[in-house]
C-alpha cells in the first residue's frame, strides 16, 4: 500500500485549520445511492447519465460502468492481476486509466471497454481528470502534472500549495467549474486548487459524511472519489470500500 509519509499525517490531523487564511467549506447531502462494497475505488466520473469508476489493488482491479440510481454495475472489466489500477478520466470515446507503481496507463473504449493503447510515464499514477484540453495528472506528491491527451507527454506542471506550503497526498481528482477538486490521501478534506497557479484556495470538510472512514479491519477504506454532472451542477463523493455515493451541494461554514 501507499506509505503514509509525515506530511500526510499532518495533513490528517489538522486539515482545514491548518490554514486559517483559506477558507474551509462545509457540505448538504442531498441523496445518497448505493455504493459496491468491494469497490476499492481510485476514480470516479459522471458521463451521459451514467457513473464510471476505477477500483485498485493487485488481481482486484477494474473499470466499471455504474447505474447512479441502484449501484448495479452495468459493464465491467478486469485490469491484468500484476497492475493496480488507480486514476480514470474520459476522453472523447474512449476512457484513460492510471496504475500505481507500474509506469502503464490504459486506454479503453468507452462503449466496449475494449483495450485501445497503452503508453508509459515516470513516476507512480494517482489520480486523473482533464480540463477539455489535457489531462491533469496526481502521482502522490505535490505536483499535477497535465499531459498532451494524443501523446500522454507531460507538457507542463504545477505545484500544489496552501498559504505557501507544498501539500501532497493529492489522490482523486476531478474538474469542477474551472477548479481542480483533489482528495487528500488519508483525509476526510477535498482542497480546491487554482489549475493557474496551484494554490489551494478552499477546504472541503467531509469529516462527519461516513464516521467509518479509516476505521476497522481495514483502515484503507478512506474518502476518495470525486464525480461531477456539468449539465445539472451536481457533485458526488464516495470512498474505497464506502456503501454509498453521496451527491453533495457545497456550502460555506457559518
Amino acid at each position: 500500500m501507499k506509505k503514509i509519509v509525515a506530511q500526510a499525517l499532518l495533513l490528517a490531523s489538522l486539515l482545514p485549520s491548518a490554514h486559517a487564511a483559506i477558507p474551509t467549506y462545509d457540505y448538504k447531502v442531498v441523496r445518497s445511492y448505493p455504493h459496491d462494497t468491494q469497490a476499492f475505488t481510485e476514480g470516479l466520473l459522471y458521463r451521459d447519465g451514467f457513473l464510471y469508476e476505477s477500483t485498485g489493488l493487485n488481481g482486484k482491479s477494474s473499470i466499471r460502468k455504474v447505474d447512479l440510481a441502484s449501484g448495479k454495475v452495468l459493464q465491467s472489466k478486469d485490469i491484468p492481476p500484476q497492475y493496480f489500477g488507480e486514476g480514470l478520466t474520459v476522453w472523447g470515446d474512449t476512457l484513460v486509466g492510471l496504475t500505481w507503481q507500474t509506469q502503464t496507463g490504459f486506454v479503453f473504449d468507452l462503449k466496449t471497454f475494449e483495450l485501445k493503447n497503452q503508453f508509459a510515464y515516470p513516476g507512480e499514477g494517482w489520480g486523473l481528470t482533464h480540463n477539455g484540453k489535457e489531462l491533469i495528472m496526481s502521482d502522490g506528491t505535490s505536483t499535477l502534472r497535465f499531459l498532451d491527451p494524443k501523446t500522454f507527454l507531460e507538457v507542463r506542471r504545477i505545484k500544489v500549495t496552501a498559504d505557501g506550503i507544498a501539500v501532497d497526498q493529492l489522490n482523486e481528482l476531478e474538474v469542477v467549474e474551472g477548479e481542480i477538486y483533489a482528495n487528500i490521501w488519508h483525509t476526510n478534506t477535498i482542497a480546491r486548487i487554482d489549475p493557474a497557479s496551484g494554490k489551494i484556495t478552499g477546504w472541503i470538510d467531509f469529516g462527519k459524511l461516513y464516521p467509518d472512514a479509516g476505521k476497522g479491519q481495514n483502515a484503507e477504506n478512506v474518502m476518495n472519489g470525486i464525480a461531477y454532472d456539468a449539465e445539472k451542477k451536481r457533485l458526488f463523493v464516495t470512498g474505497k470500500l464506502w456503501p454509498k455515493i453521496y451527491e453533495v451541494k457545497i456550502i460555506p461554514r457559518k
